[in-house]
């Protein structure tokens, strides 16, 4: 992949930026509220996104920069394997269908803002609380920290190296947040998304034409795969309970993570969640279509740096600079809706579980919104930091973690909508044992997020996201059973 600067593209990609720049700060005028000194406001969008906008947003902070970027990357380095993101996101949207209008409806009935609010208002913990605050703050910090890693391989294809640039592209998103609040990347998602279907689109007609068909594309691929002895176009048998097991714990993780019920809690209806669950399995296909850019990777020939640079790379390479353009501009805007979009809700959970519960229970609603608009700038240079003075598999690694930490959450968050029977000290023991056991499998694994399991003569790896919330919730029942109810639990 070059990296000399593309004055074409770059104009492209500068007028595109400057678009979604200035509807950032217009946001804040968008379906305008009395005032947006208030969290539901500010840090909601006023609850009351509709379908379409949820749709849109949703989906802008579901499907990412780092997942235009990484999945694609995945397929190019192990082929097959790396398409666990597919059925990951079918099976998460039956979840969000019966489950989301449940949580919101609790969260609409008595105000709550995050996840860490309802889980206090159901067993009246603040120990609890604050696990469940503290966890999806650690783990959207990472995940903020990829969406740069999404934009750096953008920058660096149209010849923008350095931490100048990047440095720009999010103060630029840490003010329009900071004015708007969720009004700003719920906006902007709707430029964002037909921009990325328009590049994948484009792609998957027009790149096989250029390198032979599908066919030449897979077989190229498979020799590939064939030739360093790794990665493979199917599946191989000890990989299957790996797969589904990733698949599975990636989904019930995914709906857990601050970001993404930030756009729940947003909507102004459990129907509005319900049409989305039916509606959000077009961005699927959408990632299927992506994943199939690792194996044209193959039949490109390309010769990379890193498997991150493989889509940059194919437009680069097979389409006139204008396009290119266009698509780095895509992919950019796809980091900054999510990256804002995980700083409020990172931001929120500061203001209502650690601010208003320890340091101030007295603060206004004008005053967590202040509190709340503070935090996402600290949260947003914080990413800025990891990326920029940490090795990027640091990231990485952590964003492993991420995803093992935040379904530790969904025991305390989940149950407590349907039972009364679990209570505090048993949910937060089993937190307990879920979070940092899971911490340590990863971290002796190599910090790989695949457990080695056998039994007798079987051998097979497991996702220890799954393992860790096995052992979370039998912790929990266990400590239930042995100690007695001293509190009737909450509504």
């Amino acid at each position: 992949m070059t990296t000399d600067l593309n004055a074409t593209a770059l104009a492209v990609f500068i007028f595109f930026f400057v678009l979604v720049t200035v509807m950032g700060f217009v946001a804040s005028r968008w379906r305008k509220p009395k005032t947006l000194d208030h969290l539901d406001e500010w840090g909601l969008g006023g609850r009351s996104f509709g379908t379409w906008i949820t749709w849109f947003l949703v989906g802008g902070d579901f499907y990412t920069a780092y997942t235009v970027i990484a999945v694609p990357a995945l397929v190019y380095t192990v082929g097959a394997y790396g398409f666990f993101a597919l059925p990951y996101t079918i099976v998460v949207y039956p979840f969000v269908f019966m489950v989301m209008p449940v949580l919101w409806k609790r969260a609409s009935d008595f105000g709550y803002v995050t996840a860490a609010d309802v889980v206090h208002g159901q067993y009246g913990s603040r120990g609890l609380e604050l696990a469940v605050a503290a966890t999806g703050v650690i783990a959207t910090m990472p995940y903020i920290a990829l969406q740069l890693v999404g934009m750096t391989a953008a920058l660096k294809a149209l010849g923008l190296h350095g931490e100048v640039p990047l440095a720009i592209a999010f103060i630029v998103l840490a003010l329009y947040t900071y004015s708007a609040g969720l009004r700003a990347p719920a906006l902007i998602a709707f430029v964002k998304d037909i921009m990325i279907y328009i590049v994948v689109i484009a792609a998957v007609a027009l790149i096989p034409s250029k390198l032979g068909g599908y066919a030449n594309v897979f077989a190229a691929a498979d020799a590939a795969f064939q030739a360093k002895g790794s990665g493979s176009l199917l599946l191989l048998p000890n990989q299957y309970v790996a797969y589904a097991t990733l698949a599975l714990g990636s989904a019930l993780a995914a709906f857990m993570y601050p970001h993404t019920l930030t756009g729940i809690f947003a909507s102004k209806s459990g129907n509005t969640i319900r049409k989305n669950a039916v509606l959000l399995p077009a961005y699927t296909l959408l990632l299927g279509l992506l994943a199939l850019l690792g194996y044209m990777g193959h039949a490109a020939g390309l010769k990379l740096e890193s498997a991150n640079d493989v889509v940059p790379a194919l437009f680069q390479t097979l389409f006139p600079s204008w396009f290119a353009g266009f698509a780095f501009a895509a992919i950019a805007i796809g980091a900054l809706v999510p990256a804002a979009v995980m700083s409020i809700g990172a931001s929120n959970l500061f203001t209502r579980n650690f601010w208003k519960a320890y340091v101030n229970p007295q603060v206004t609603h004008a005053g967590e919104a202040k509190v709340a608009k503070a935090t996402s700038l600290v949260v947003k240079v914080g990413a800025l930091l990891v990326i920029l003075f940490l090795p990027t598999q640091f990231a990485l690694d952590l964003q492993l973690l991420g995803g093992i930490w935040i379904l530790q959450t969904l025991p305390a968050l989940i149950f407590g909508l349907y039972t009364n029977w679990f209570r505090a000290p048993g949910l937060l023991a089993g937190w307990f044992v879920g979070f940092f056991g899971g911490t340590y499998l990863v971290w002796n694994a190599g910090w790989k997020p695949l457990q080695p399991i056998a039994m007798g003569e079987t051998a097979f790896t497991v996702y220890i996201g799954l393992l860790a919330l096995a052992l979370n919730i039998i912790v929990a029942v266990v400590v239930n059973v042995l100690t007695p109810a001293k509190v009737t639990a909450r509504a």
